[in-house]
């Protein structure tokens, strides 16, 4: 690779651009089965567990009758289906059956507690709940109609079984989805802190899926395996890994959750080609390479990271263990579709701590903060991106969307990095202040807010302290009132009971002072200063 920065200071990616499909209603359901006929036997969907498997044939029908049984439910274009599950092969069906109808799909986190979905509800006034038996009740309350993934029969008018659905012939007519329309709002923290449902189209999910597979084309790549245990209700495991590989012709295995023993044995069962992952999968690995040598997976070609970038130490780590493959990083974000940039080792120079060159079709620039100025080679500043993964904009909140993206399109991503004069992107930093615990972000704000309704807590920071395992963990610097006897076990136990479990504070400092500029912003850089000289 040579420089790739233009002479207008803009960095593009040396990869062959991207071709979507230029009638506008060719969208992400007829691109998805655009090569059926020469498909449709091979397997699409493999459930590891118990090796159910569907064909692309297989996954069509299903679809295909879902999204007819969806219209039944008078689910129309442009309404909202909230989808809480963990993985299984039938998520992929019920999130494709939600945008073939133009409807808009909002994968919700199955760790989530009752508030917290509570607030993805009042967010996206969703029409229907698609969920399994075992999280019905956190639903219940908003009285909504659900189907049930996991249970073949109902006789509650306001439940449907997936399985008595899908029995059905598909007689209705679908509406017409264009490129343009919305297929699904992930809700991500951004840059700036509080929650916010991210508008992703049809052609994002596209151009996405095509940037996610373009290498594996330029190498003339037969079918690959993939494996699955990155959630997909996030933006990593829904587009980057399934719908990006299924677009293509690739097999995926689906596992509920990552367990080493069964991650291993799906590899050497299913031939398992290509994983993808996150830093904690690799320290947990690391530590027990005795057990990976039990397991036959000389199958794999490729390690993909993402989710946050992976140390030299845990690269070397990682090489170590699988060998045979490759292992490269990535980095994208929600508002990108889940991809900006994709190392690959096999065709352009590495360097350690490269995310690798930018994907095809994407531009980006990095930025002076204070001057606003384009900033050469090896100047660290704003990474700005552009292209047609960027989201349409943030679900009802215009003034959080004309923060991100400006008027020329530009997306403001709020991390700090630099490329190199070959084009390598690397990651320094976070313009703001989101914690990145084991992949998942965390909100300082959110969890500030929740302490300050506390009656015993006058003030609050949290703050993102590096950890080896997790990346970051959230600690909590507390001012307990006057009186208080508070002790830090009380104040754990008050966050866990109102958020998921990689939210919770894992540990929490008690100061006479929370440092706060003259106009009240909190100085997280003092608090991380202290957290250094203190050792926590």
């Amino acid at each position: 690779m040579s420089n790739i920065q233009g002479k207008d200071g803009i960095y593009r990616s040396p990869r062959p651009s991207i071709s979507l499909p230029h009638h506008p209603n060719f969208s992400m359901l007829p691109f998805l089965f655009r090569n059926l006929s020469s498909i449709s036997n091979s397997p699409a969907l493999i459930d590891a567990d118990s090796a159910q498997t569907l064909t692309f044939s297989n996954l069509k029908t299903h679809v295909s009758r879902l999204s007819c049984a969806l219209l039944g439910l008078n689910i129309s274009k442009n309404d909202a289906v909230l989808i809480l599950s963990p993985n299984s092969i039938r998520f992929p069906i019920a999130f494709f059956a939600v945008v073939a109808v133009g409807a808009r799909a909002i994968p919700s986190n199955p760790l989530y507690t009752a508030d917290e979905i509570s607030k993805q509800i009042r967010g996206s006034n969703p029409k229907l709940i698609i969920t399994v038996h075992e999280l019905y009740d956190r639903v219940k309350p908003f009285n909504l109609p659900c189907i049930l993934l996991n249970q073949s029969t109902s006789s509650n008018p306001m439940l449907h079984s997936y399985s008595e659905l899908i029995r059905s012939t598909p007689t209705t007519s679908l509406p017409a989805v264009m490129q343009s329309d919305a297929a699904a709002i992930l809700y991500s923290s951004g840059t700036t802190g509080a929650s916010k449902g991210a508008v992703l189209t049809h052609k994002n999910f596209m151009a996405s899926a095509l940037m996610m597979t373009s290498d594996q084309e330029a190498n003339k790549e037969s079918r690959n395996v993939f494996l699955c245990f990155l959630p997909m209700c996030h933006i990593f495991g829904l587009s980057a890994l399934v719908y990006a590989q299924l677009q293509r012709g690739n097999a995926v295995v689906v596992m509920v959750r990552y367990e080493m023993t069964a991650m291993l044995r799906a590899i050497e069962q299913y031939k398992v080609t290509h994983l993808f992952i996150v830093p904690p999968v690799v320290l947990d690995l690391s530590k027990k390479q005795e057990k990976v040598k039990e397991y036959d997976v000389s199958t794999l070609r490729e390690v993909l990271s993402g989710a946050a970038p992976l140390g030299k130490e845990i690269m070397e780590a990682c090489s170590n263990i699988f060998p045979q493959a490759v292992v490269n990083q990535g980095y994208g974000m929600t508002e990108t579709t889940g991809v900006v940039s994709l190392e690959n080792r096999r065709m352009f120079s590495s360097h350690p701590g490269s995310v690798g060159p930018l994907a095809p079709s994407v531009e980006a620039q990095i930025v002076d903060s204070d001057t606003m100025k384009r900033l050469s080679p090896f100047q660290k500043g704003e990474i700005w991106i552009k292209g047609p993964l960027v989201m349409k904009g943030y679900l009802n909140n215009h003034k959080a969307t004309a923060e991100i993206v400006d008027e020329d399109e530009w997306l403001h991503t709020g991390d700090v990095g630099y490329f190199d004069d070959e084009g390598r992107l690397y990651l320094v930093d976070r313009v703001k202040d989101l914690i990145k615990y084991k992949g998942y972000q965390v909100a300082p704000s959110e969890l500030e807010e929740l302490l300050l309704t506390h009656p015993e807590i006058v003030d609050a920071a949290v703050i993102g302290l590096d950890d080896a395992e997790a990346g970051e963990i959230p600690i909590a610097y507390v001012l307990r009132s006057s009186m208080s006897s508070l002790t830090t076990q009380q104040v754990q136990q008050f966050i866990a009971k109102q958020v998921a479990p990689f939210k919770r504070l894992r540990r929490v400092v008690f100061t006479r002072e929370i440092p706060r500029s003259p106009i009240g912003k909190i100085l997280r850089k003092v608090l991380r200063q202290q957290a250094v000289v203190a050792k926590l």
